[in-house]
């Protein structure tokens, strides 16, 4: 087991000769602070660290869980140490619902899986994306100018419009019915999160309301791939080097063609998922902020008018537009799309001062770490001009990891970013969007960090 020497100040417990286990709350003899875990997460995240430091030990049930909130830990378990680190609990159980995709393998499975799909993001074709999202965004646009004034749900409309990328930038393809696609990936994701806090343990024949959902999403979510691959074969095979394709590709080399069709499957629904997903969330978020502060979206509006002028974004404009992307980085500090990573120790470590067992299972939350007092001033608060860059030159490199970071960092990152960045400019330009009601706003911690129950926005053009 390697462990990095330039850590060693990490590594050892002040006054003792073998590391000690992290504090943590005390919790039900019995069952720990599972029933927190269930009933909120990100509280439970925030209070553990807010009470117990950067290294917290929970336990769930039987299982202990080892929380590190910390720049220097984060860059041990998920880069220096990283080998040392599988994927850990949640996403191993997670399986059940989504399959053995990009998300949720590991070792050399995910390494093939990996290598097959990282042409496709890059920067080239990242930047001939562009004009596909300015494309998907004046669509949008467009329906809103029917309607000055009326009231959309934010998130279903950043749902359909990322799912329009994605469709048409990754899969050269109309995926069509984004509404229904949207509820089938809702439902997953909320039977991935109940395998995840219920360690699999309730037998998936139950007939539960949830998990009657998850099958039906799953029935319709497999027609989806189903119809994918007939039409690039029809028409298409052999002519494309577009994601689809690299799949096709990849899942065909397996010797047992049962297992190539389910592992296309599992690949195509988990980035369908990811693909969207998180920019959704990313943009429901941004345009959440800057409704609450009018003075960002002045000079939203005042960059995306002297920038883009009346003419559609491009790719260099990704440089120009500064400010709109700090703004969207800052909205990604406070909501981050992967709200927490988990890892599985292979080997014993000692991470922070404290001992992590063999098999232990070990979170870094980026929602915790991008709350920080000792990283961030005013961390609560909404403040893009902290990603000026004069003010963030000293920042350490491991305290803002939206996307995860290391060999397992988000491969749709950069994508991710030029998505929202361009749509924001490109709504700001146009409309105010107006809250009509004061009702508190929630996260809703699933695969990534949603906006609980919609966000009905009211759309004005400026």
């Amino acid at each position: 087991m390697r462990v990095e020497a330039e850590s060693t100040s990490l590594l050892a417990a002040p006054g003792s000769d073998w590391p000690q286990l992290p504090p943590g709350p005390r919790g039900n003899p019995l069952f720990g602070s599972l029933w927190e875990v269930w009933r909120d997460r990100l509280g439970l995240m925030s209070r553990a660290v807010r009470e117990h430091g950067d290294a917290v030990r929970l336990t769930m049930g039987p299982k202990a869980l080892y929380l590190f909130n910390h720049p220097d830990h984060a860059r041990h378990i998920l880069s220096e140490n990283h080998a040392n680190y599988r994927k850990g609990i949640g996403l191993v159980h997670a399986r059940r619902a989504l399959g053995d995709g990009l998300l949720t393998s590991d070792g050399e499975r995910w390494r093939r899986q990996r290598q097959a799909v990282q042409p496709a993001f890059a920067r080239d074709r990242i930047a001939a994306t562009a004009d596909v999202i300015a494309d998907e965004a004046d669509r949008m646009l467009a329906r809103w100018r029917l309607r000055p004034g009326g009231t959309v749900d934010l998130v279903s409309e950043m749902t359909g419009l990322t799912l329009g990328v994605l469709g048409r930038s990754l899969l050269r393809v109309d995926l069509g019915a984004s509404e229904r696609i949207g509820r089938s990936f809702h439902a997953v994701q909320d039977q991935a999160m109940f395998e995840m806090m219920t360690l699999s343990a309730v037998p998936a024949w139950l007939p539960l309301p949830r998990q009657l959902r998850f099958r039906s999403a799953r029935r319709e979510l497999g027609r989806l791939v189903e119809r994918l691959v007939a039409e690039r074969t029809a028409h298409a095979a052999g002519t494309s080097d577009d994601l689809l394709a690299r799949l096709l590709v990849s899942t065909g080399r397996e010797p047992d063609p049962r297992a190539g069709r389910r592992q296309l499957r599992d690949e195509l629904v988990t980035l369908l998922l990811a693909g969207h997903e998180t920019t959704a969330s990313t943009l429901g978020w941004t345009w959440y902020l800057v409704e609450r502060h009018p003075e960002v979206y002045r000079r939203l509006h005042a960059e995306a008018v002297e920038v883009l002028g009346d003419r559609r974004p491009s790719y260099p404009d990704l440089a120009r537009l500064r400010f709109t992307s700090q703004v969207v980085e800052e909205a990604i500090r406070l909501y981050p799309p992967v709200w927490m990573l988990t890892r599985r120790a292979v080997g014993a470590d000692q991470v922070g001062g404290y001992q992590v067992p063999a098999g232990a299972d070990v979170l870094i939350c980026p929602y915790t770490m991008h709350r920080n007092p000792a990283l961030w001033d005013d961390p609560e608060g909404f403040d893009p001009d902290r990603f000026d860059p004069d003010r963030a030159r000293n920042r350490p490199r491991y305290a803002y990891i939206p996307f995860g970071a290391g060999p397992r960092v988000c491969v749709g990152s950069n994508l991710g970013l030029l998505e929202a960045v361009l749509v924001v400019a490109m709504i700001a330009r146009e409309f105010r969007l107006f809250r009509p009601s004061r009702a508190p706003v929630s996260p809703e911690p699933m695969l990534s960090l949603r906006l609980r129950g919609g966000l009905p926005i009211v759309v004005v053009p400026h």
